[in-house]
């Protein structure tokens, strides 16, 4: 090879490729986060409308059964989130309260609490209770039906239901007042004498025998007064006391009074 023909070496050119651009994540983050606000949103739409249905369904079935006027306020609150409890077919929790029931001459401020509510058929209650709380007023309204009772001068003053009345004794009133202890007997509510007054001053039923012979009769017995017959047979009268200037009904309620239609007729004593 002659010296002409030799040619320069040169530099060899590299070319650099690129790198690839990164795609941006924060699109795909901003769709995924709007589906899930989406499906919260439903989720939560679904829980209210569901919500709805069961509160408006307890009350239309009470107001139903118990024949009360359609207007009645009653308020209903099922703790926790509804439609898992609605897919397991029972509702853990049912609280019901509604002032001033008026159940025939029975009325009061009514509360219950239902546990494992069955919503289909079949099944029955597991624990319900019922509590009715009766004012001075409602209470003298209820014991007017009582022959001989004086229900205008009945008060309330814890623990003792009281009563007042007078004997005639040769032209002369003397004053006559009884404390009477409230208690419940086979769906009754029972009053029974706890202590006397004549004029003011303390006396025992002896006493009261002696002085007014069978004039003491008319304060020394127990008034009872079916309550039972103004209510579902379901609600089993447990007890009853007074707390502060209310008289204060327990009620077992029981588990069949959802699914059997003898348990909402009324009751007897």
């Amino acid at each position: 090879m002659s010296a002409g023909d030799t040619q320069p070496t040169l530099p060899l050119e590299w070319t650099t490729a690129e790198e690839p651009r990164r795609r941006r994540a924060w699109p795909w983050l901003v769709a995924f986060a709007v589906v899930a606000l989406l499906a919260a949103g439903a989720w939560f739409a679904g829980e209210a409308i569901a919500r709805d249905l069961v509160v408006k369904t307890i009350r239309s079935q009470i107001i139903t059964n118990l024949a009360l006027p359609a207007d009645q306020q009653i308020d209903v609150d099922v703790p926790g989130v509804i439609i898992p409890q609605l897919i397991g077919g029972s509702l853990d929790q049912v609280r019901v309260e509604s002032q001033d029931v008026a159940l025939g001459p029975f009325e009061g401020d009514i509360s219950v609490e239902a546990f494992d509510v069955p919503i289909r058929g079949g099944g029955e209650l597991q624990d319900a209770t019922a509590v009715v709380r009766v004012d001075e007023a409602q209470l003298r309204s209820l014991m007017a039906g009582v022959d001989g009772f004086p229900a205008d001068a009945l008060g309330i003053d814890a623990p003792f239901v009281t009563a007042s009345t007078e004997f005639d004794v040769f032209g002369a009133a003397v004053p006559v007042g009884v404390s009477l202890s409230p208690g419940a007997t086979d769906g009754s509510l029972v009053l029974t004498p706890a202590s006397l007054q004549v004029a003011g001053a303390d006396v025992t039923a002896d006493e009261l025998r002696r002085q007014f012979g069978i004039l003491s009769n008319a304060v020394l017995r127990d008034w009872p007064v079916c309550i039972a017959q103004y209510l579902p047979a379901g609600l089993v009268l447990r007890d009853i006391t007074v707390e502060g200037d209310l008289l204060v009904a327990g009620f077992d309620i029981d588990g069949s009074i959802i699914d059997d239609p003898a348990m909402l007729e009324n009751g007897t004593c």
